[in-house]
Protein backbone atom coordinates (compact mmCIF):
# COMPACT_ATOMS: atom_id res chain seq x y z
CA UNK A 1 0.00 0.00 0.00
CA UNK A 2 2.72 2.57 0.91
CA UNK A 3 4.52 1.60 -2.96
CA UNK A 4 1.28 2.43 -4.46
CA UNK A 5 0.31 5.29 -2.40
CA UNK A 6 4.17 6.97 -3.18
CA UNK A 7 3.72 5.70 -6.43
CA UNK A 8 0.34 7.32 -6.96
CA UNK A 9 2.13 10.43 -5.29
CA UNK A 10 5.01 10.54 -7.75
CA UNK A 11 2.88 10.46 -10.79
CA UNK A 12 0.49 13.13 -8.99
CA UNK A 13 3.40 15.38 -8.62
CA UNK A 14 4.82 14.50 -12.12
CA UNK A 15 1.26 15.49 -13.67
CA UNK A 16 1.65 18.50 -11.31
CA UNK A 17 4.70 19.68 -12.83
CA UNK A 18 4.03 19.41 -16.47
CA UNK A 19 1.08 20.89 -16.10
CA UNK A 20 2.95 24.25 -14.39
CA UNK A 21 5.58 23.72 -16.93
CA UNK A 22 2.94 24.43 -19.95
CA UNK A 23 1.40 26.88 -17.56
CA UNK A 24 4.29 28.96 -17.98
CA UNK A 25 4.78 28.15 -21.53
CA UNK A 26 4.44 31.85 -23.05
CA UNK A 27 3.12 33.14 -26.75
CA UNK A 28 4.34 36.55 -27.95
CA UNK A 29 2.51 37.95 -30.71
CA UNK A 30 4.59 40.50 -33.31
CA UNK A 31 2.33 43.16 -34.90
CA UNK A 32 4.41 44.11 -38.48
CA UNK A 33 3.44 45.65 -41.90
CA UNK A 34 5.71 43.25 -43.31
CA UNK A 35 3.27 40.87 -44.96
CA UNK A 36 6.19 39.88 -48.02
CA UNK A 37 8.21 38.51 -44.70
CA UNK A 38 5.68 35.72 -43.58
CA UNK A 39 7.76 32.89 -44.67
CA UNK A 40 10.66 33.94 -43.69
CA UNK A 41 9.85 34.56 -40.28
CA UNK A 42 7.90 31.28 -40.17
CA UNK A 43 10.80 29.15 -41.57
CA UNK A 44 13.98 31.32 -40.26
CA UNK A 45 13.85 33.58 -37.86
CA UNK A 46 11.01 32.13 -35.60
CA UNK A 47 12.48 28.77 -35.43
CA UNK A 48 16.06 29.82 -34.77
CA UNK A 49 14.81 31.98 -31.50
CA UNK A 50 12.34 29.25 -30.25
CA UNK A 51 15.74 26.28 -30.59
CA UNK A 52 17.71 28.36 -28.32
CA UNK A 53 14.66 29.51 -26.29
CA UNK A 54 12.26 26.63 -25.40
CA UNK A 55 9.00 27.77 -23.40
CA UNK A 56 8.80 30.62 -25.99
CA UNK A 57 6.61 30.58 -28.69
CA UNK A 58 6.48 33.39 -31.43
CA UNK A 59 3.45 34.10 -33.48
CA UNK A 60 3.97 36.93 -36.47
CA UNK A 61 0.78 38.51 -36.90
CA UNK A 62 1.75 41.23 -40.12
CA UNK A 63 -1.32 43.81 -41.55
CA UNK A 64 -0.91 45.06 -45.28
CA UNK A 65 1.34 48.08 -45.12
CA UNK A 66 -1.15 50.46 -46.23
CA UNK A 67 -3.30 49.89 -42.91
CA UNK A 68 -0.44 48.92 -40.22
CA UNK A 69 -1.04 52.56 -38.50
CA UNK A 70 -4.67 52.73 -38.62
CA UNK A 71 -5.12 49.07 -37.74
CA UNK A 72 -2.33 49.19 -35.00
CA UNK A 73 -3.05 52.44 -33.16
CA UNK A 74 -6.36 50.75 -33.06
CA UNK A 75 -5.42 47.74 -31.31
CA UNK A 76 -3.62 49.59 -28.97
CA UNK A 77 -6.26 51.43 -28.24
CA UNK A 78 -8.66 49.08 -27.51
CA UNK A 79 -5.79 46.89 -25.51
CA UNK A 80 -5.59 44.04 -27.96
CA UNK A 81 -2.48 44.97 -29.95
CA UNK A 82 0.55 42.01 -29.71
CA UNK A 83 3.41 41.76 -27.25
CA UNK A 84 6.10 43.13 -29.76
CA UNK A 85 5.32 46.69 -31.98
CA UNK A 86 7.39 46.57 -35.66
CA UNK A 87 8.27 50.24 -35.56
CA UNK A 88 8.24 52.39 -38.75
CA UNK A 89 11.50 55.19 -38.65
CA UNK A 90 11.12 58.15 -36.63
CA UNK A 91 7.86 60.24 -35.90
CA UNK A 92 4.75 57.66 -36.06
CA UNK A 93 6.63 55.49 -33.63
CA UNK A 94 7.81 58.05 -31.49
CA UNK A 95 4.15 59.13 -31.36
CA UNK A 96 3.52 55.69 -29.89
CA UNK A 97 6.37 56.12 -27.11
CA UNK A 98 4.67 59.85 -26.20
CA UNK A 99 1.03 58.02 -25.74
CA UNK A 100 2.79 55.49 -23.32
CA UNK A 101 1.61 52.78 -25.73
CA UNK A 102 5.51 51.68 -26.55
CA UNK A 103 8.27 51.59 -23.61
CA UNK A 104 11.82 52.83 -23.32
CA UNK A 105 14.59 50.02 -23.97
CA UNK A 106 17.48 52.20 -22.74
CA UNK A 107 18.04 48.86 -20.02
CA UNK A 108 17.49 46.33 -22.57
CA UNK A 109 20.77 44.23 -22.66
CA UNK A 110 22.28 44.50 -26.06
CA UNK A 111 20.93 47.68 -26.74
CA UNK A 112 24.33 49.64 -26.19
CA UNK A 113 25.61 47.38 -29.19
CA UNK A 114 23.67 50.19 -31.81
CA UNK A 115 25.40 53.34 -31.98
CA UNK A 116 23.73 56.65 -31.59
CA UNK A 117 22.84 56.90 -35.60
CA UNK A 118 21.43 53.89 -35.56
CA UNK A 119 19.45 54.33 -32.75
CA UNK A 120 18.32 57.92 -33.85
CA UNK A 121 15.17 56.34 -35.31
CA UNK A 122 13.89 55.07 -32.17
CA UNK A 123 15.33 57.88 -29.75
CA UNK A 124 13.48 60.87 -28.35
CA UNK A 125 14.34 64.17 -29.46
CA UNK A 126 16.25 65.05 -26.65
CA UNK A 127 18.60 62.11 -27.43
CA UNK A 128 17.84 60.59 -24.20
CA UNK A 129 14.88 57.85 -24.67
CA UNK A 130 15.66 54.72 -27.15
CA UNK A 131 12.47 52.96 -27.42
CA UNK A 132 12.67 50.33 -30.12
CA UNK A 133 15.92 47.83 -31.29
CA UNK A 134 16.63 48.97 -34.54
CA UNK A 135 16.21 45.94 -36.76
CA UNK A 136 17.42 47.00 -40.53
CA UNK A 137 18.32 50.11 -42.81
CA UNK A 138 17.63 50.08 -46.80
CA UNK A 139 19.37 52.10 -49.01
CA UNK A 140 18.33 53.42 -52.61
CA UNK A 141 19.89 53.55 -55.39
CA UNK A 142 19.12 52.16 -59.24
CA UNK A 143 19.03 48.05 -60.11
CA UNK A 144 19.87 47.92 -63.82
CA UNK A 145 19.43 44.72 -65.82
CA UNK A 146 23.06 43.68 -67.01
CA UNK A 147 22.24 41.63 -70.21
CA UNK A 148 20.80 44.78 -71.93
CA UNK A 149 23.27 46.89 -70.49
CA UNK A 150 25.84 44.00 -71.87
CA UNK A 151 24.06 44.04 -75.39
CA UNK A 152 23.91 47.57 -75.84
CA UNK A 153 27.62 48.36 -74.46
CA UNK A 154 26.76 50.36 -71.69
CA UNK A 155 28.39 51.09 -68.60
CA UNK A 156 27.33 52.24 -64.80
CA UNK A 157 26.69 56.40 -65.07
CA UNK A 158 28.79 58.08 -62.65
CA UNK A 159 27.71 61.71 -63.50
CA UNK A 160 24.24 63.11 -64.47
CA UNK A 161 25.23 63.61 -67.51
CA UNK A 162 26.18 60.30 -68.08
CA UNK A 163 22.66 59.29 -66.89
CA UNK A 164 20.72 60.59 -69.50
CA UNK A 165 23.12 59.97 -72.02
CA UNK A 166 22.75 56.43 -71.02
CA UNK A 167 18.68 56.69 -71.09
CA UNK A 168 18.64 58.44 -74.59
CA UNK A 169 20.84 55.32 -75.62
CA UNK A 170 18.25 53.13 -74.08
CA UNK A 171 15.34 54.80 -76.06
CA UNK A 172 17.51 55.32 -79.42
CA UNK A 173 17.60 51.40 -79.39
CA UNK A 174 13.81 51.51 -78.75
CA UNK A 175 13.65 48.20 -78.00
CA UNK A 176 13.70 48.45 -73.70
CA UNK A 177 12.12 50.71 -71.62
CA UNK A 178 14.75 52.85 -70.45
CA UNK A 179 13.57 52.86 -66.71
CA UNK A 180 10.67 51.45 -65.17
CA UNK A 181 8.16 53.74 -63.04
CA UNK A 182 5.07 54.57 -62.74
CA UNK A 183 3.14 57.12 -61.07
CA UNK A 184 -0.34 55.94 -59.74
CA UNK A 185 0.86 54.58 -56.32
CA UNK A 186 2.32 58.32 -56.29
CA UNK A 187 4.84 57.28 -53.11
CA UNK A 188 7.60 55.58 -55.34
CA UNK A 189 7.77 59.12 -57.44
CA UNK A 190 9.21 60.44 -53.65
CA UNK A 191 10.65 57.59 -52.63
CA UNK A 192 12.74 56.08 -55.19
CA UNK A 193 13.04 59.48 -57.15
CA UNK A 194 13.07 62.58 -55.80
CA UNK A 195 14.50 60.71 -51.99
CA UNK A 196 16.83 58.95 -54.70
CA UNK A 197 18.43 61.62 -56.03
CA UNK A 198 17.92 64.74 -53.82
CA UNK A 199 20.74 64.32 -52.09
CA UNK A 200 23.11 64.76 -54.27
CA UNK A 201 21.85 68.32 -54.77
CA UNK A 202 21.08 69.61 -50.75
CA UNK A 203 23.97 67.94 -49.71
CA UNK A 204 23.13 64.80 -47.36
CA UNK A 205 22.21 65.57 -43.87
CA UNK A 206 23.60 69.02 -43.60
CA UNK A 207 20.74 70.42 -45.95
CA UNK A 208 18.20 67.86 -44.13
CA UNK A 209 18.96 69.48 -40.47
CA UNK A 210 19.42 72.98 -42.15
CA UNK A 211 15.96 72.45 -43.09
CA UNK A 212 14.67 71.22 -40.07
CA UNK A 213 16.93 73.86 -38.24
CA UNK A 214 14.83 76.72 -40.60
CA UNK A 215 17.70 77.74 -42.56
CA UNK A 216 17.20 76.69 -45.26
CA UNK A 217 13.36 76.05 -47.46
CA UNK A 218 12.36 73.86 -49.87
CA UNK A 219 12.51 76.52 -52.15
CA UNK A 220 15.93 77.06 -52.09
CA UNK A 221 17.98 76.02 -55.19
CA UNK A 222 19.15 72.39 -53.50
CA UNK A 223 15.73 71.33 -53.10
CA UNK A 224 14.35 72.60 -56.03
CA UNK A 225 16.75 70.88 -58.49
CA UNK A 226 15.82 67.31 -57.55
CA UNK A 227 12.41 68.05 -59.08
CA UNK A 228 14.02 69.77 -62.40
CA UNK A 229 16.23 66.49 -62.66
CA UNK A 230 13.35 64.15 -61.98
CA UNK A 231 10.98 66.04 -64.56
CA UNK A 232 13.34 65.10 -67.00
CA UNK A 233 12.48 61.56 -66.17
CA UNK A 234 9.52 61.92 -68.00
CA UNK A 235 10.75 61.23 -71.25
CA UNK A 236 12.17 57.18 -70.29
CA UNK A 237 9.80 56.07 -68.66
CA UNK A 238 7.89 54.67 -71.57
CA UNK A 239 4.11 55.25 -73.19
CA UNK A 240 1.57 54.58 -70.06
CA UNK A 241 3.63 55.35 -66.99
CA UNK A 242 0.57 57.53 -65.86
CA UNK A 243 -1.20 54.21 -65.58
CA UNK A 244 1.59 52.16 -63.92
CA UNK A 245 1.53 50.94 -60.13
CA UNK A 246 4.17 49.68 -58.72
CA UNK A 247 3.79 46.31 -58.91
CA UNK A 248 3.62 46.54 -62.90
CA UNK A 249 7.05 48.74 -62.59
CA UNK A 250 8.30 45.71 -61.03
CA UNK A 251 7.00 43.43 -63.53
CA UNK A 252 7.97 45.29 -66.10
CA UNK A 253 11.71 45.06 -64.87
CA UNK A 254 11.61 42.00 -63.72
CA UNK A 255 10.57 40.21 -67.24
CA UNK A 256 13.06 42.27 -68.78
CA UNK A 257 10.96 44.90 -70.72
CA UNK A 258 12.68 47.74 -68.60
CA UNK A 259 16.62 48.25 -68.58
CA UNK A 260 16.48 50.35 -64.88
CA UNK A 261 14.69 50.46 -61.92
CA UNK A 262 15.05 53.25 -59.52
CA UNK A 263 15.18 51.65 -56.42
CA UNK A 264 15.97 50.48 -52.78
CA UNK A 265 17.61 48.04 -51.75
CA UNK A 266 14.22 46.14 -50.40
CA UNK A 267 14.15 45.07 -53.90
CA UNK A 268 16.72 43.09 -54.33
CA UNK A 269 15.38 39.39 -52.69
CA UNK A 270 12.15 39.68 -55.02
CA UNK A 271 14.42 40.87 -58.33
CA UNK A 272 17.13 38.14 -57.10
CA UNK A 273 14.21 35.17 -57.68
CA UNK A 274 11.88 36.65 -60.47
CA UNK A 275 14.64 37.93 -62.93
CA UNK A 276 15.93 35.31 -65.38
CA UNK A 277 18.89 37.69 -66.20
CA UNK A 278 22.19 39.23 -64.37
CA UNK A 279 21.38 42.04 -62.03
CA UNK A 280 23.33 45.35 -61.62
CA UNK A 281 23.37 48.37 -59.17
CA UNK A 282 24.91 51.81 -59.29
CA UNK A 283 24.11 54.48 -56.87
CA UNK A 284 22.79 57.98 -57.68
CA UNK A 285 24.58 59.85 -59.75
CA UNK A 286 26.73 63.62 -59.17
CA UNK A 287 25.31 66.51 -60.15
CA UNK A 288 29.23 66.95 -61.48
CA UNK A 289 32.34 65.21 -62.17
CA UNK A 290 34.14 65.15 -58.64
CA UNK A 291 31.02 65.68 -56.65
CA UNK A 292 30.65 64.24 -53.12
CA UNK A 293 28.51 61.10 -53.63
CA UNK A 294 25.60 61.00 -51.08
CA UNK A 295 22.91 57.65 -50.88
CA UNK A 296 19.80 57.60 -48.68
CA UNK A 297 20.77 54.89 -46.18
CA UNK A 298 17.32 55.00 -44.57
CA UNK A 299 16.70 53.03 -40.94
CA UNK A 300 13.63 50.94 -42.14
CA UNK A 301 12.05 48.43 -39.24
CA UNK A 302 12.15 48.21 -35.59
CA UNK A 303 10.80 46.67 -33.00
CA UNK A 304 9.25 47.58 -29.82
CA UNK A 305 7.41 46.64 -26.45
CA UNK A 306 4.09 46.92 -26.19
CA UNK A 307 3.23 48.88 -22.45
CA UNK A 308 0.52 46.69 -22.09
CA UNK A 309 1.95 43.12 -22.87
CA UNK A 310 1.65 40.47 -20.11
CA UNK A 311 4.77 38.80 -21.43
CA UNK A 312 7.20 41.83 -21.30
CA UNK A 313 9.57 39.48 -19.87
CA UNK A 314 9.69 37.26 -22.47
CA UNK A 315 9.44 39.95 -25.33
CA UNK A 316 12.32 41.45 -23.66
CA UNK A 317 13.97 38.60 -24.28
CA UNK A 318 13.28 38.21 -27.99
CA UNK A 319 14.38 41.73 -27.82
CA UNK A 320 17.60 40.97 -26.74
CA UNK A 321 18.17 38.26 -29.18
CA UNK A 322 17.27 40.49 -32.18
CA UNK A 323 19.70 42.79 -31.00
CA UNK A 324 22.66 39.93 -31.29
CA UNK A 325 24.62 39.22 -33.93
CA UNK A 326 23.07 35.79 -34.62
CA UNK A 327 20.25 38.00 -35.37
CA UNK A 328 21.85 40.62 -37.57
CA UNK A 329 23.82 37.78 -40.03
CA UNK A 330 20.22 35.77 -40.06
CA UNK A 331 17.93 38.50 -41.25
CA UNK A 332 20.31 40.59 -43.30
CA UNK A 333 20.49 37.12 -45.56
CA UNK A 334 17.15 36.13 -45.13
CA UNK A 335 16.36 39.36 -46.12
CA UNK A 336 18.90 40.41 -48.55
CA UNK A 337 18.44 44.41 -49.30
CA UNK A 338 17.79 45.06 -45.12
CA UNK A 339 21.20 45.79 -44.19
CA UNK A 340 21.55 45.15 -40.34
CA UNK A 341 21.76 48.13 -38.06
CA UNK A 342 24.34 46.50 -34.35
CA UNK A 343 28.29 47.11 -34.30
CA UNK A 344 28.03 43.16 -35.14
CA UNK A 345 29.12 42.68 -38.72
CA UNK A 346 27.01 40.37 -40.39
CA UNK A 347 28.35 38.43 -43.56
CA UNK A 348 26.20 38.72 -46.36
CA UNK A 349 25.82 36.03 -48.83
CA UNK A 350 24.04 38.30 -51.77
CA UNK A 351 26.61 39.99 -54.08
CA UNK A 352 23.89 42.66 -55.02
CA UNK A 353 23.26 43.14 -51.34
CA UNK A 354 27.12 43.33 -50.74
CA UNK A 355 27.31 46.42 -53.51
CA UNK A 356 24.92 48.05 -52.37
CA UNK A 357 26.68 48.47 -48.86
CA UNK A 358 29.71 48.82 -50.31
CA UNK A 359 28.59 52.71 -51.21
CA UNK A 360 28.60 53.20 -47.48
CA UNK A 361 32.61 53.39 -48.28
CA UNK A 362 32.54 55.73 -51.08
CA UNK A 363 29.41 57.98 -50.12
CA UNK A 364 27.85 60.03 -47.48
CA UNK A 365 24.70 58.74 -45.57
CA UNK A 366 21.81 60.48 -44.95
CA UNK A 367 18.20 59.47 -43.94
CA UNK A 368 14.79 60.43 -46.20
CA UNK A 369 14.22 64.34 -45.74
CA UNK A 370 10.54 63.81 -44.96
CA UNK A 371 10.94 61.73 -42.18
CA UNK A 372 11.67 63.36 -38.95
CA UNK A 373 10.17 65.97 -37.47
CA UNK A 374 9.07 68.07 -40.46
CA UNK A 375 5.73 65.35 -41.08
CA UNK A 376 4.38 65.58 -37.72
CA UNK A 377 2.22 68.43 -38.85
CA UNK A 378 -0.92 68.79 -41.61
CA UNK A 379 -0.14 69.24 -44.42
CA UNK A 380 1.96 66.23 -43.90
CA UNK A 381 5.06 66.90 -45.92
CA UNK A 382 5.88 63.42 -46.29
CA UNK A 383 2.81 62.63 -48.28
CA UNK A 384 2.41 65.92 -49.58
CA UNK A 385 6.42 65.09 -51.13
CA UNK A 386 4.17 62.15 -52.60
CA UNK A 387 2.11 64.29 -54.82
CA UNK A 388 4.22 66.41 -55.38
CA UNK A 389 7.02 63.95 -57.07
CA UNK A 390 4.59 62.25 -58.93
CA UNK A 391 2.90 65.79 -60.31
CA UNK A 392 6.03 67.07 -61.65
CA UNK A 393 6.90 63.58 -63.29
CA UNK A 394 2.89 63.95 -64.68
CA UNK A 395 4.22 67.26 -65.96
CA UNK A 396 1.02 68.98 -63.91
CA UNK A 397 2.78 70.92 -61.79
CA UNK A 398 6.18 73.01 -62.55
CA UNK A 399 9.16 71.81 -60.10
CA UNK A 400 8.93 75.48 -58.88
CA UNK A 401 5.53 75.68 -58.44
CA UNK A 402 5.65 72.40 -56.21
CA UNK A 403 8.44 73.40 -53.90
CA UNK A 404 6.60 76.61 -53.29
CA UNK A 405 3.39 74.64 -52.55
CA UNK A 406 5.46 72.09 -50.47
CA UNK A 407 7.27 75.17 -48.39
CA UNK A 408 3.76 76.65 -47.88
CA UNK A 409 2.31 73.91 -46.29
CA UNK A 410 5.01 73.36 -44.10
CA UNK A 411 5.43 77.33 -43.31
CA UNK A 412 1.30 76.75 -41.68
CA UNK A 413 2.43 74.60 -39.12
CA UNK A 414 6.46 74.38 -38.49
CA UNK A 415 7.91 77.46 -36.66
CA UNK A 416 11.67 75.82 -36.18
CA UNK A 417 12.02 78.89 -33.99
CA UNK A 418 10.24 77.61 -31.05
Amino acid sequence: MRKLSLAATCLAAAAFCSGAARAEDTTLTIESWRTDDIAIWQDKIIPAFEKTHPGITVRFSPTAPTEYNAALNAKLDAGSAGDLITCRPFDASLALYDKHQIVSLNDLPGIDDFSSVAKAAWTTDDGKTTFCVPMASVIHGFIYNADIFAELGLSEPKTNDEFFKLLEAIKTDGRYVPMALGTVDQWEAATMGYQNIGPTYWKGEDGRLALVAGKQKLTDEGWVEPYRVLKRWSDYLGDGYKAQTYPDSQNLFTLGRAAIFPAGSWEIGLFSQQAQFKLGAFPPPVASAGDTCYISDHPDIGLGLNATSKNAEAARTFLSWVASEEFATLYSNALPGFFALSKHQAKLDNELAKKFLSWRNDCQSTIRSTYAIVSRGTPNLENETWNASANVLNGVEPPETAAKRLQDGLDRWYKPAK
